[in-house]
């Protein structure tokens, strides 16, 4: 891979590609191919490229390694373990010098070829340019039905629009990028960041491919988690919901009490009975324990907020300068 020209007076704008990389040792080779091509056909840009190594285990820090000491736009960073794809987007957010940065994942289900598009509507004015699905061939009914109900959900919960069939596949202008290095939240939700900070947007449709190489990184319980740290870090609903379903159990019972006095009063008939009292006893108690589990979400992440610990620990720095990072 040939190296991008050396910044001048008038330089071209660079655009840093950040790649966050888990076992992709299979992919990265064609990856960096594909990178490659993909810079040569836009002469109008530098660019760097900066892969975050989420704790591999295989040889994916080796090849980056290798690929950043023969080539000066490919740069390494290699946490001491796994913190999660969406703090490796962090990081490599914080270190990335472009005046455009774009994300995409190393598995090539993300194009790089896309990013010359996504580049001609930057210069166009767009600050984000998010790429939206048109055809997911490569994922399940299962899973393309979970993740339209899954948008259906925060966008009704949300006081912020997301939109559908969205992943973290985006450019962004720089001031973009300086908005979201200014938001420090442990449980982080970045479309739902980008979303928040506003300024021109647009979308791209593209067709996602198959995997080329290696597994899916996010089997459900990964997913779910995604899904949950994404509801609860934009809106404060669930806890609006849990007053409402308080306030309609509260009204079932006083109900049942006036019903109760009225039978023991005015009417000859009671009939002693455990039916009805166990079937008050669980439905109070279902709804008490969901209200406190929503509130035990909220109030875990203030848990985690007021640690203050440092969001993710690099291990190892390549392609960087003396200071650098």
């Amino acid at each position: 891979m040939p190296a991008s020209p050396s910044p001048g007076p008038s330089a071209p704008p660079l655009i840093s590609v950040i790649l966050p990389c888990l076992d992709e040792e299979e992919v990265l080779g064609e990856t960096l191919a594909r990178l490659d091509r993909m810079a040569a056909d836009q002469p109008g840009c530098r660019f760097e490229f900066v892969f975050v190594d989420d704790g591999s285990r295989d040889g994916t820090a080796a090849i980056l390694r290798a690929a950043a000491a023969r080539d000066p736009r490919v740069r390494l960073l290699r946490f001491a373990r796994n913190f999660g794809q969406q703090i490796a987007v962090s990081a490599g957010i914080e270190v990335a010098r472009g005046d455009a940065v774009v994300l995409m994942d190393a598995d090539l289900q993300d194009p790089p070829e896309v990013v010359g598009e996504m580049v001609a509507l930057w210069r166009q004015g767009f600050d984000v340019v998010y790429g939206t699905r048109s055809a997911r061939p490569a994922d399940g009914m299962v899973k393309r039905g979970t993740a339209r109900l899954f948008y259906a959900v925060i966008n009704r919960l949300s006081e912020v629009p997301i939109p559908s069939d969205t992943g973290d596949f985006r450019l962004m202008s720089r001031p973009v990028v300086e908005v979201l290095r200014r938001m420090p939240e442990r449980h982080r939700f970045i479309r739902g960041m980008v979303s928040w900070a506003g300024f021109r947007q647009t979308a791209l449709h593209y067709e996602r491919p198959e995997r080329f190489a290696g597994r899916t990184k996010y089997p459900l319980r990964k997913m779910l988690a995604f899904a949950a740290d994404g509801i609860l870090s934009f809106s404060i609903r669930p806890l609006q919901l849990s007053i409402a379903l308080g306030l309609v159990a509260a009204g079932l019972a006083l109900l049942g009490i006036g019903y109760a006095l009225f039978m023991r009063i005015f009417t000859s008939i009671w009939v002693e009975g455990w039916t009805a009292l166990m079937l008050a006893v669980l439905f109070m108690g279902g709804v008490q324990l969901l209200c406190l589990g929503i509130l035990g979400e909220y109030v875990g992440r203030i848990y985690s907020e007021v640690k203050r610990r440092p969001l993710y620990v690099v291990a190892e720095r390549a392609g960087f300068d003396e200071g650098e990072g």
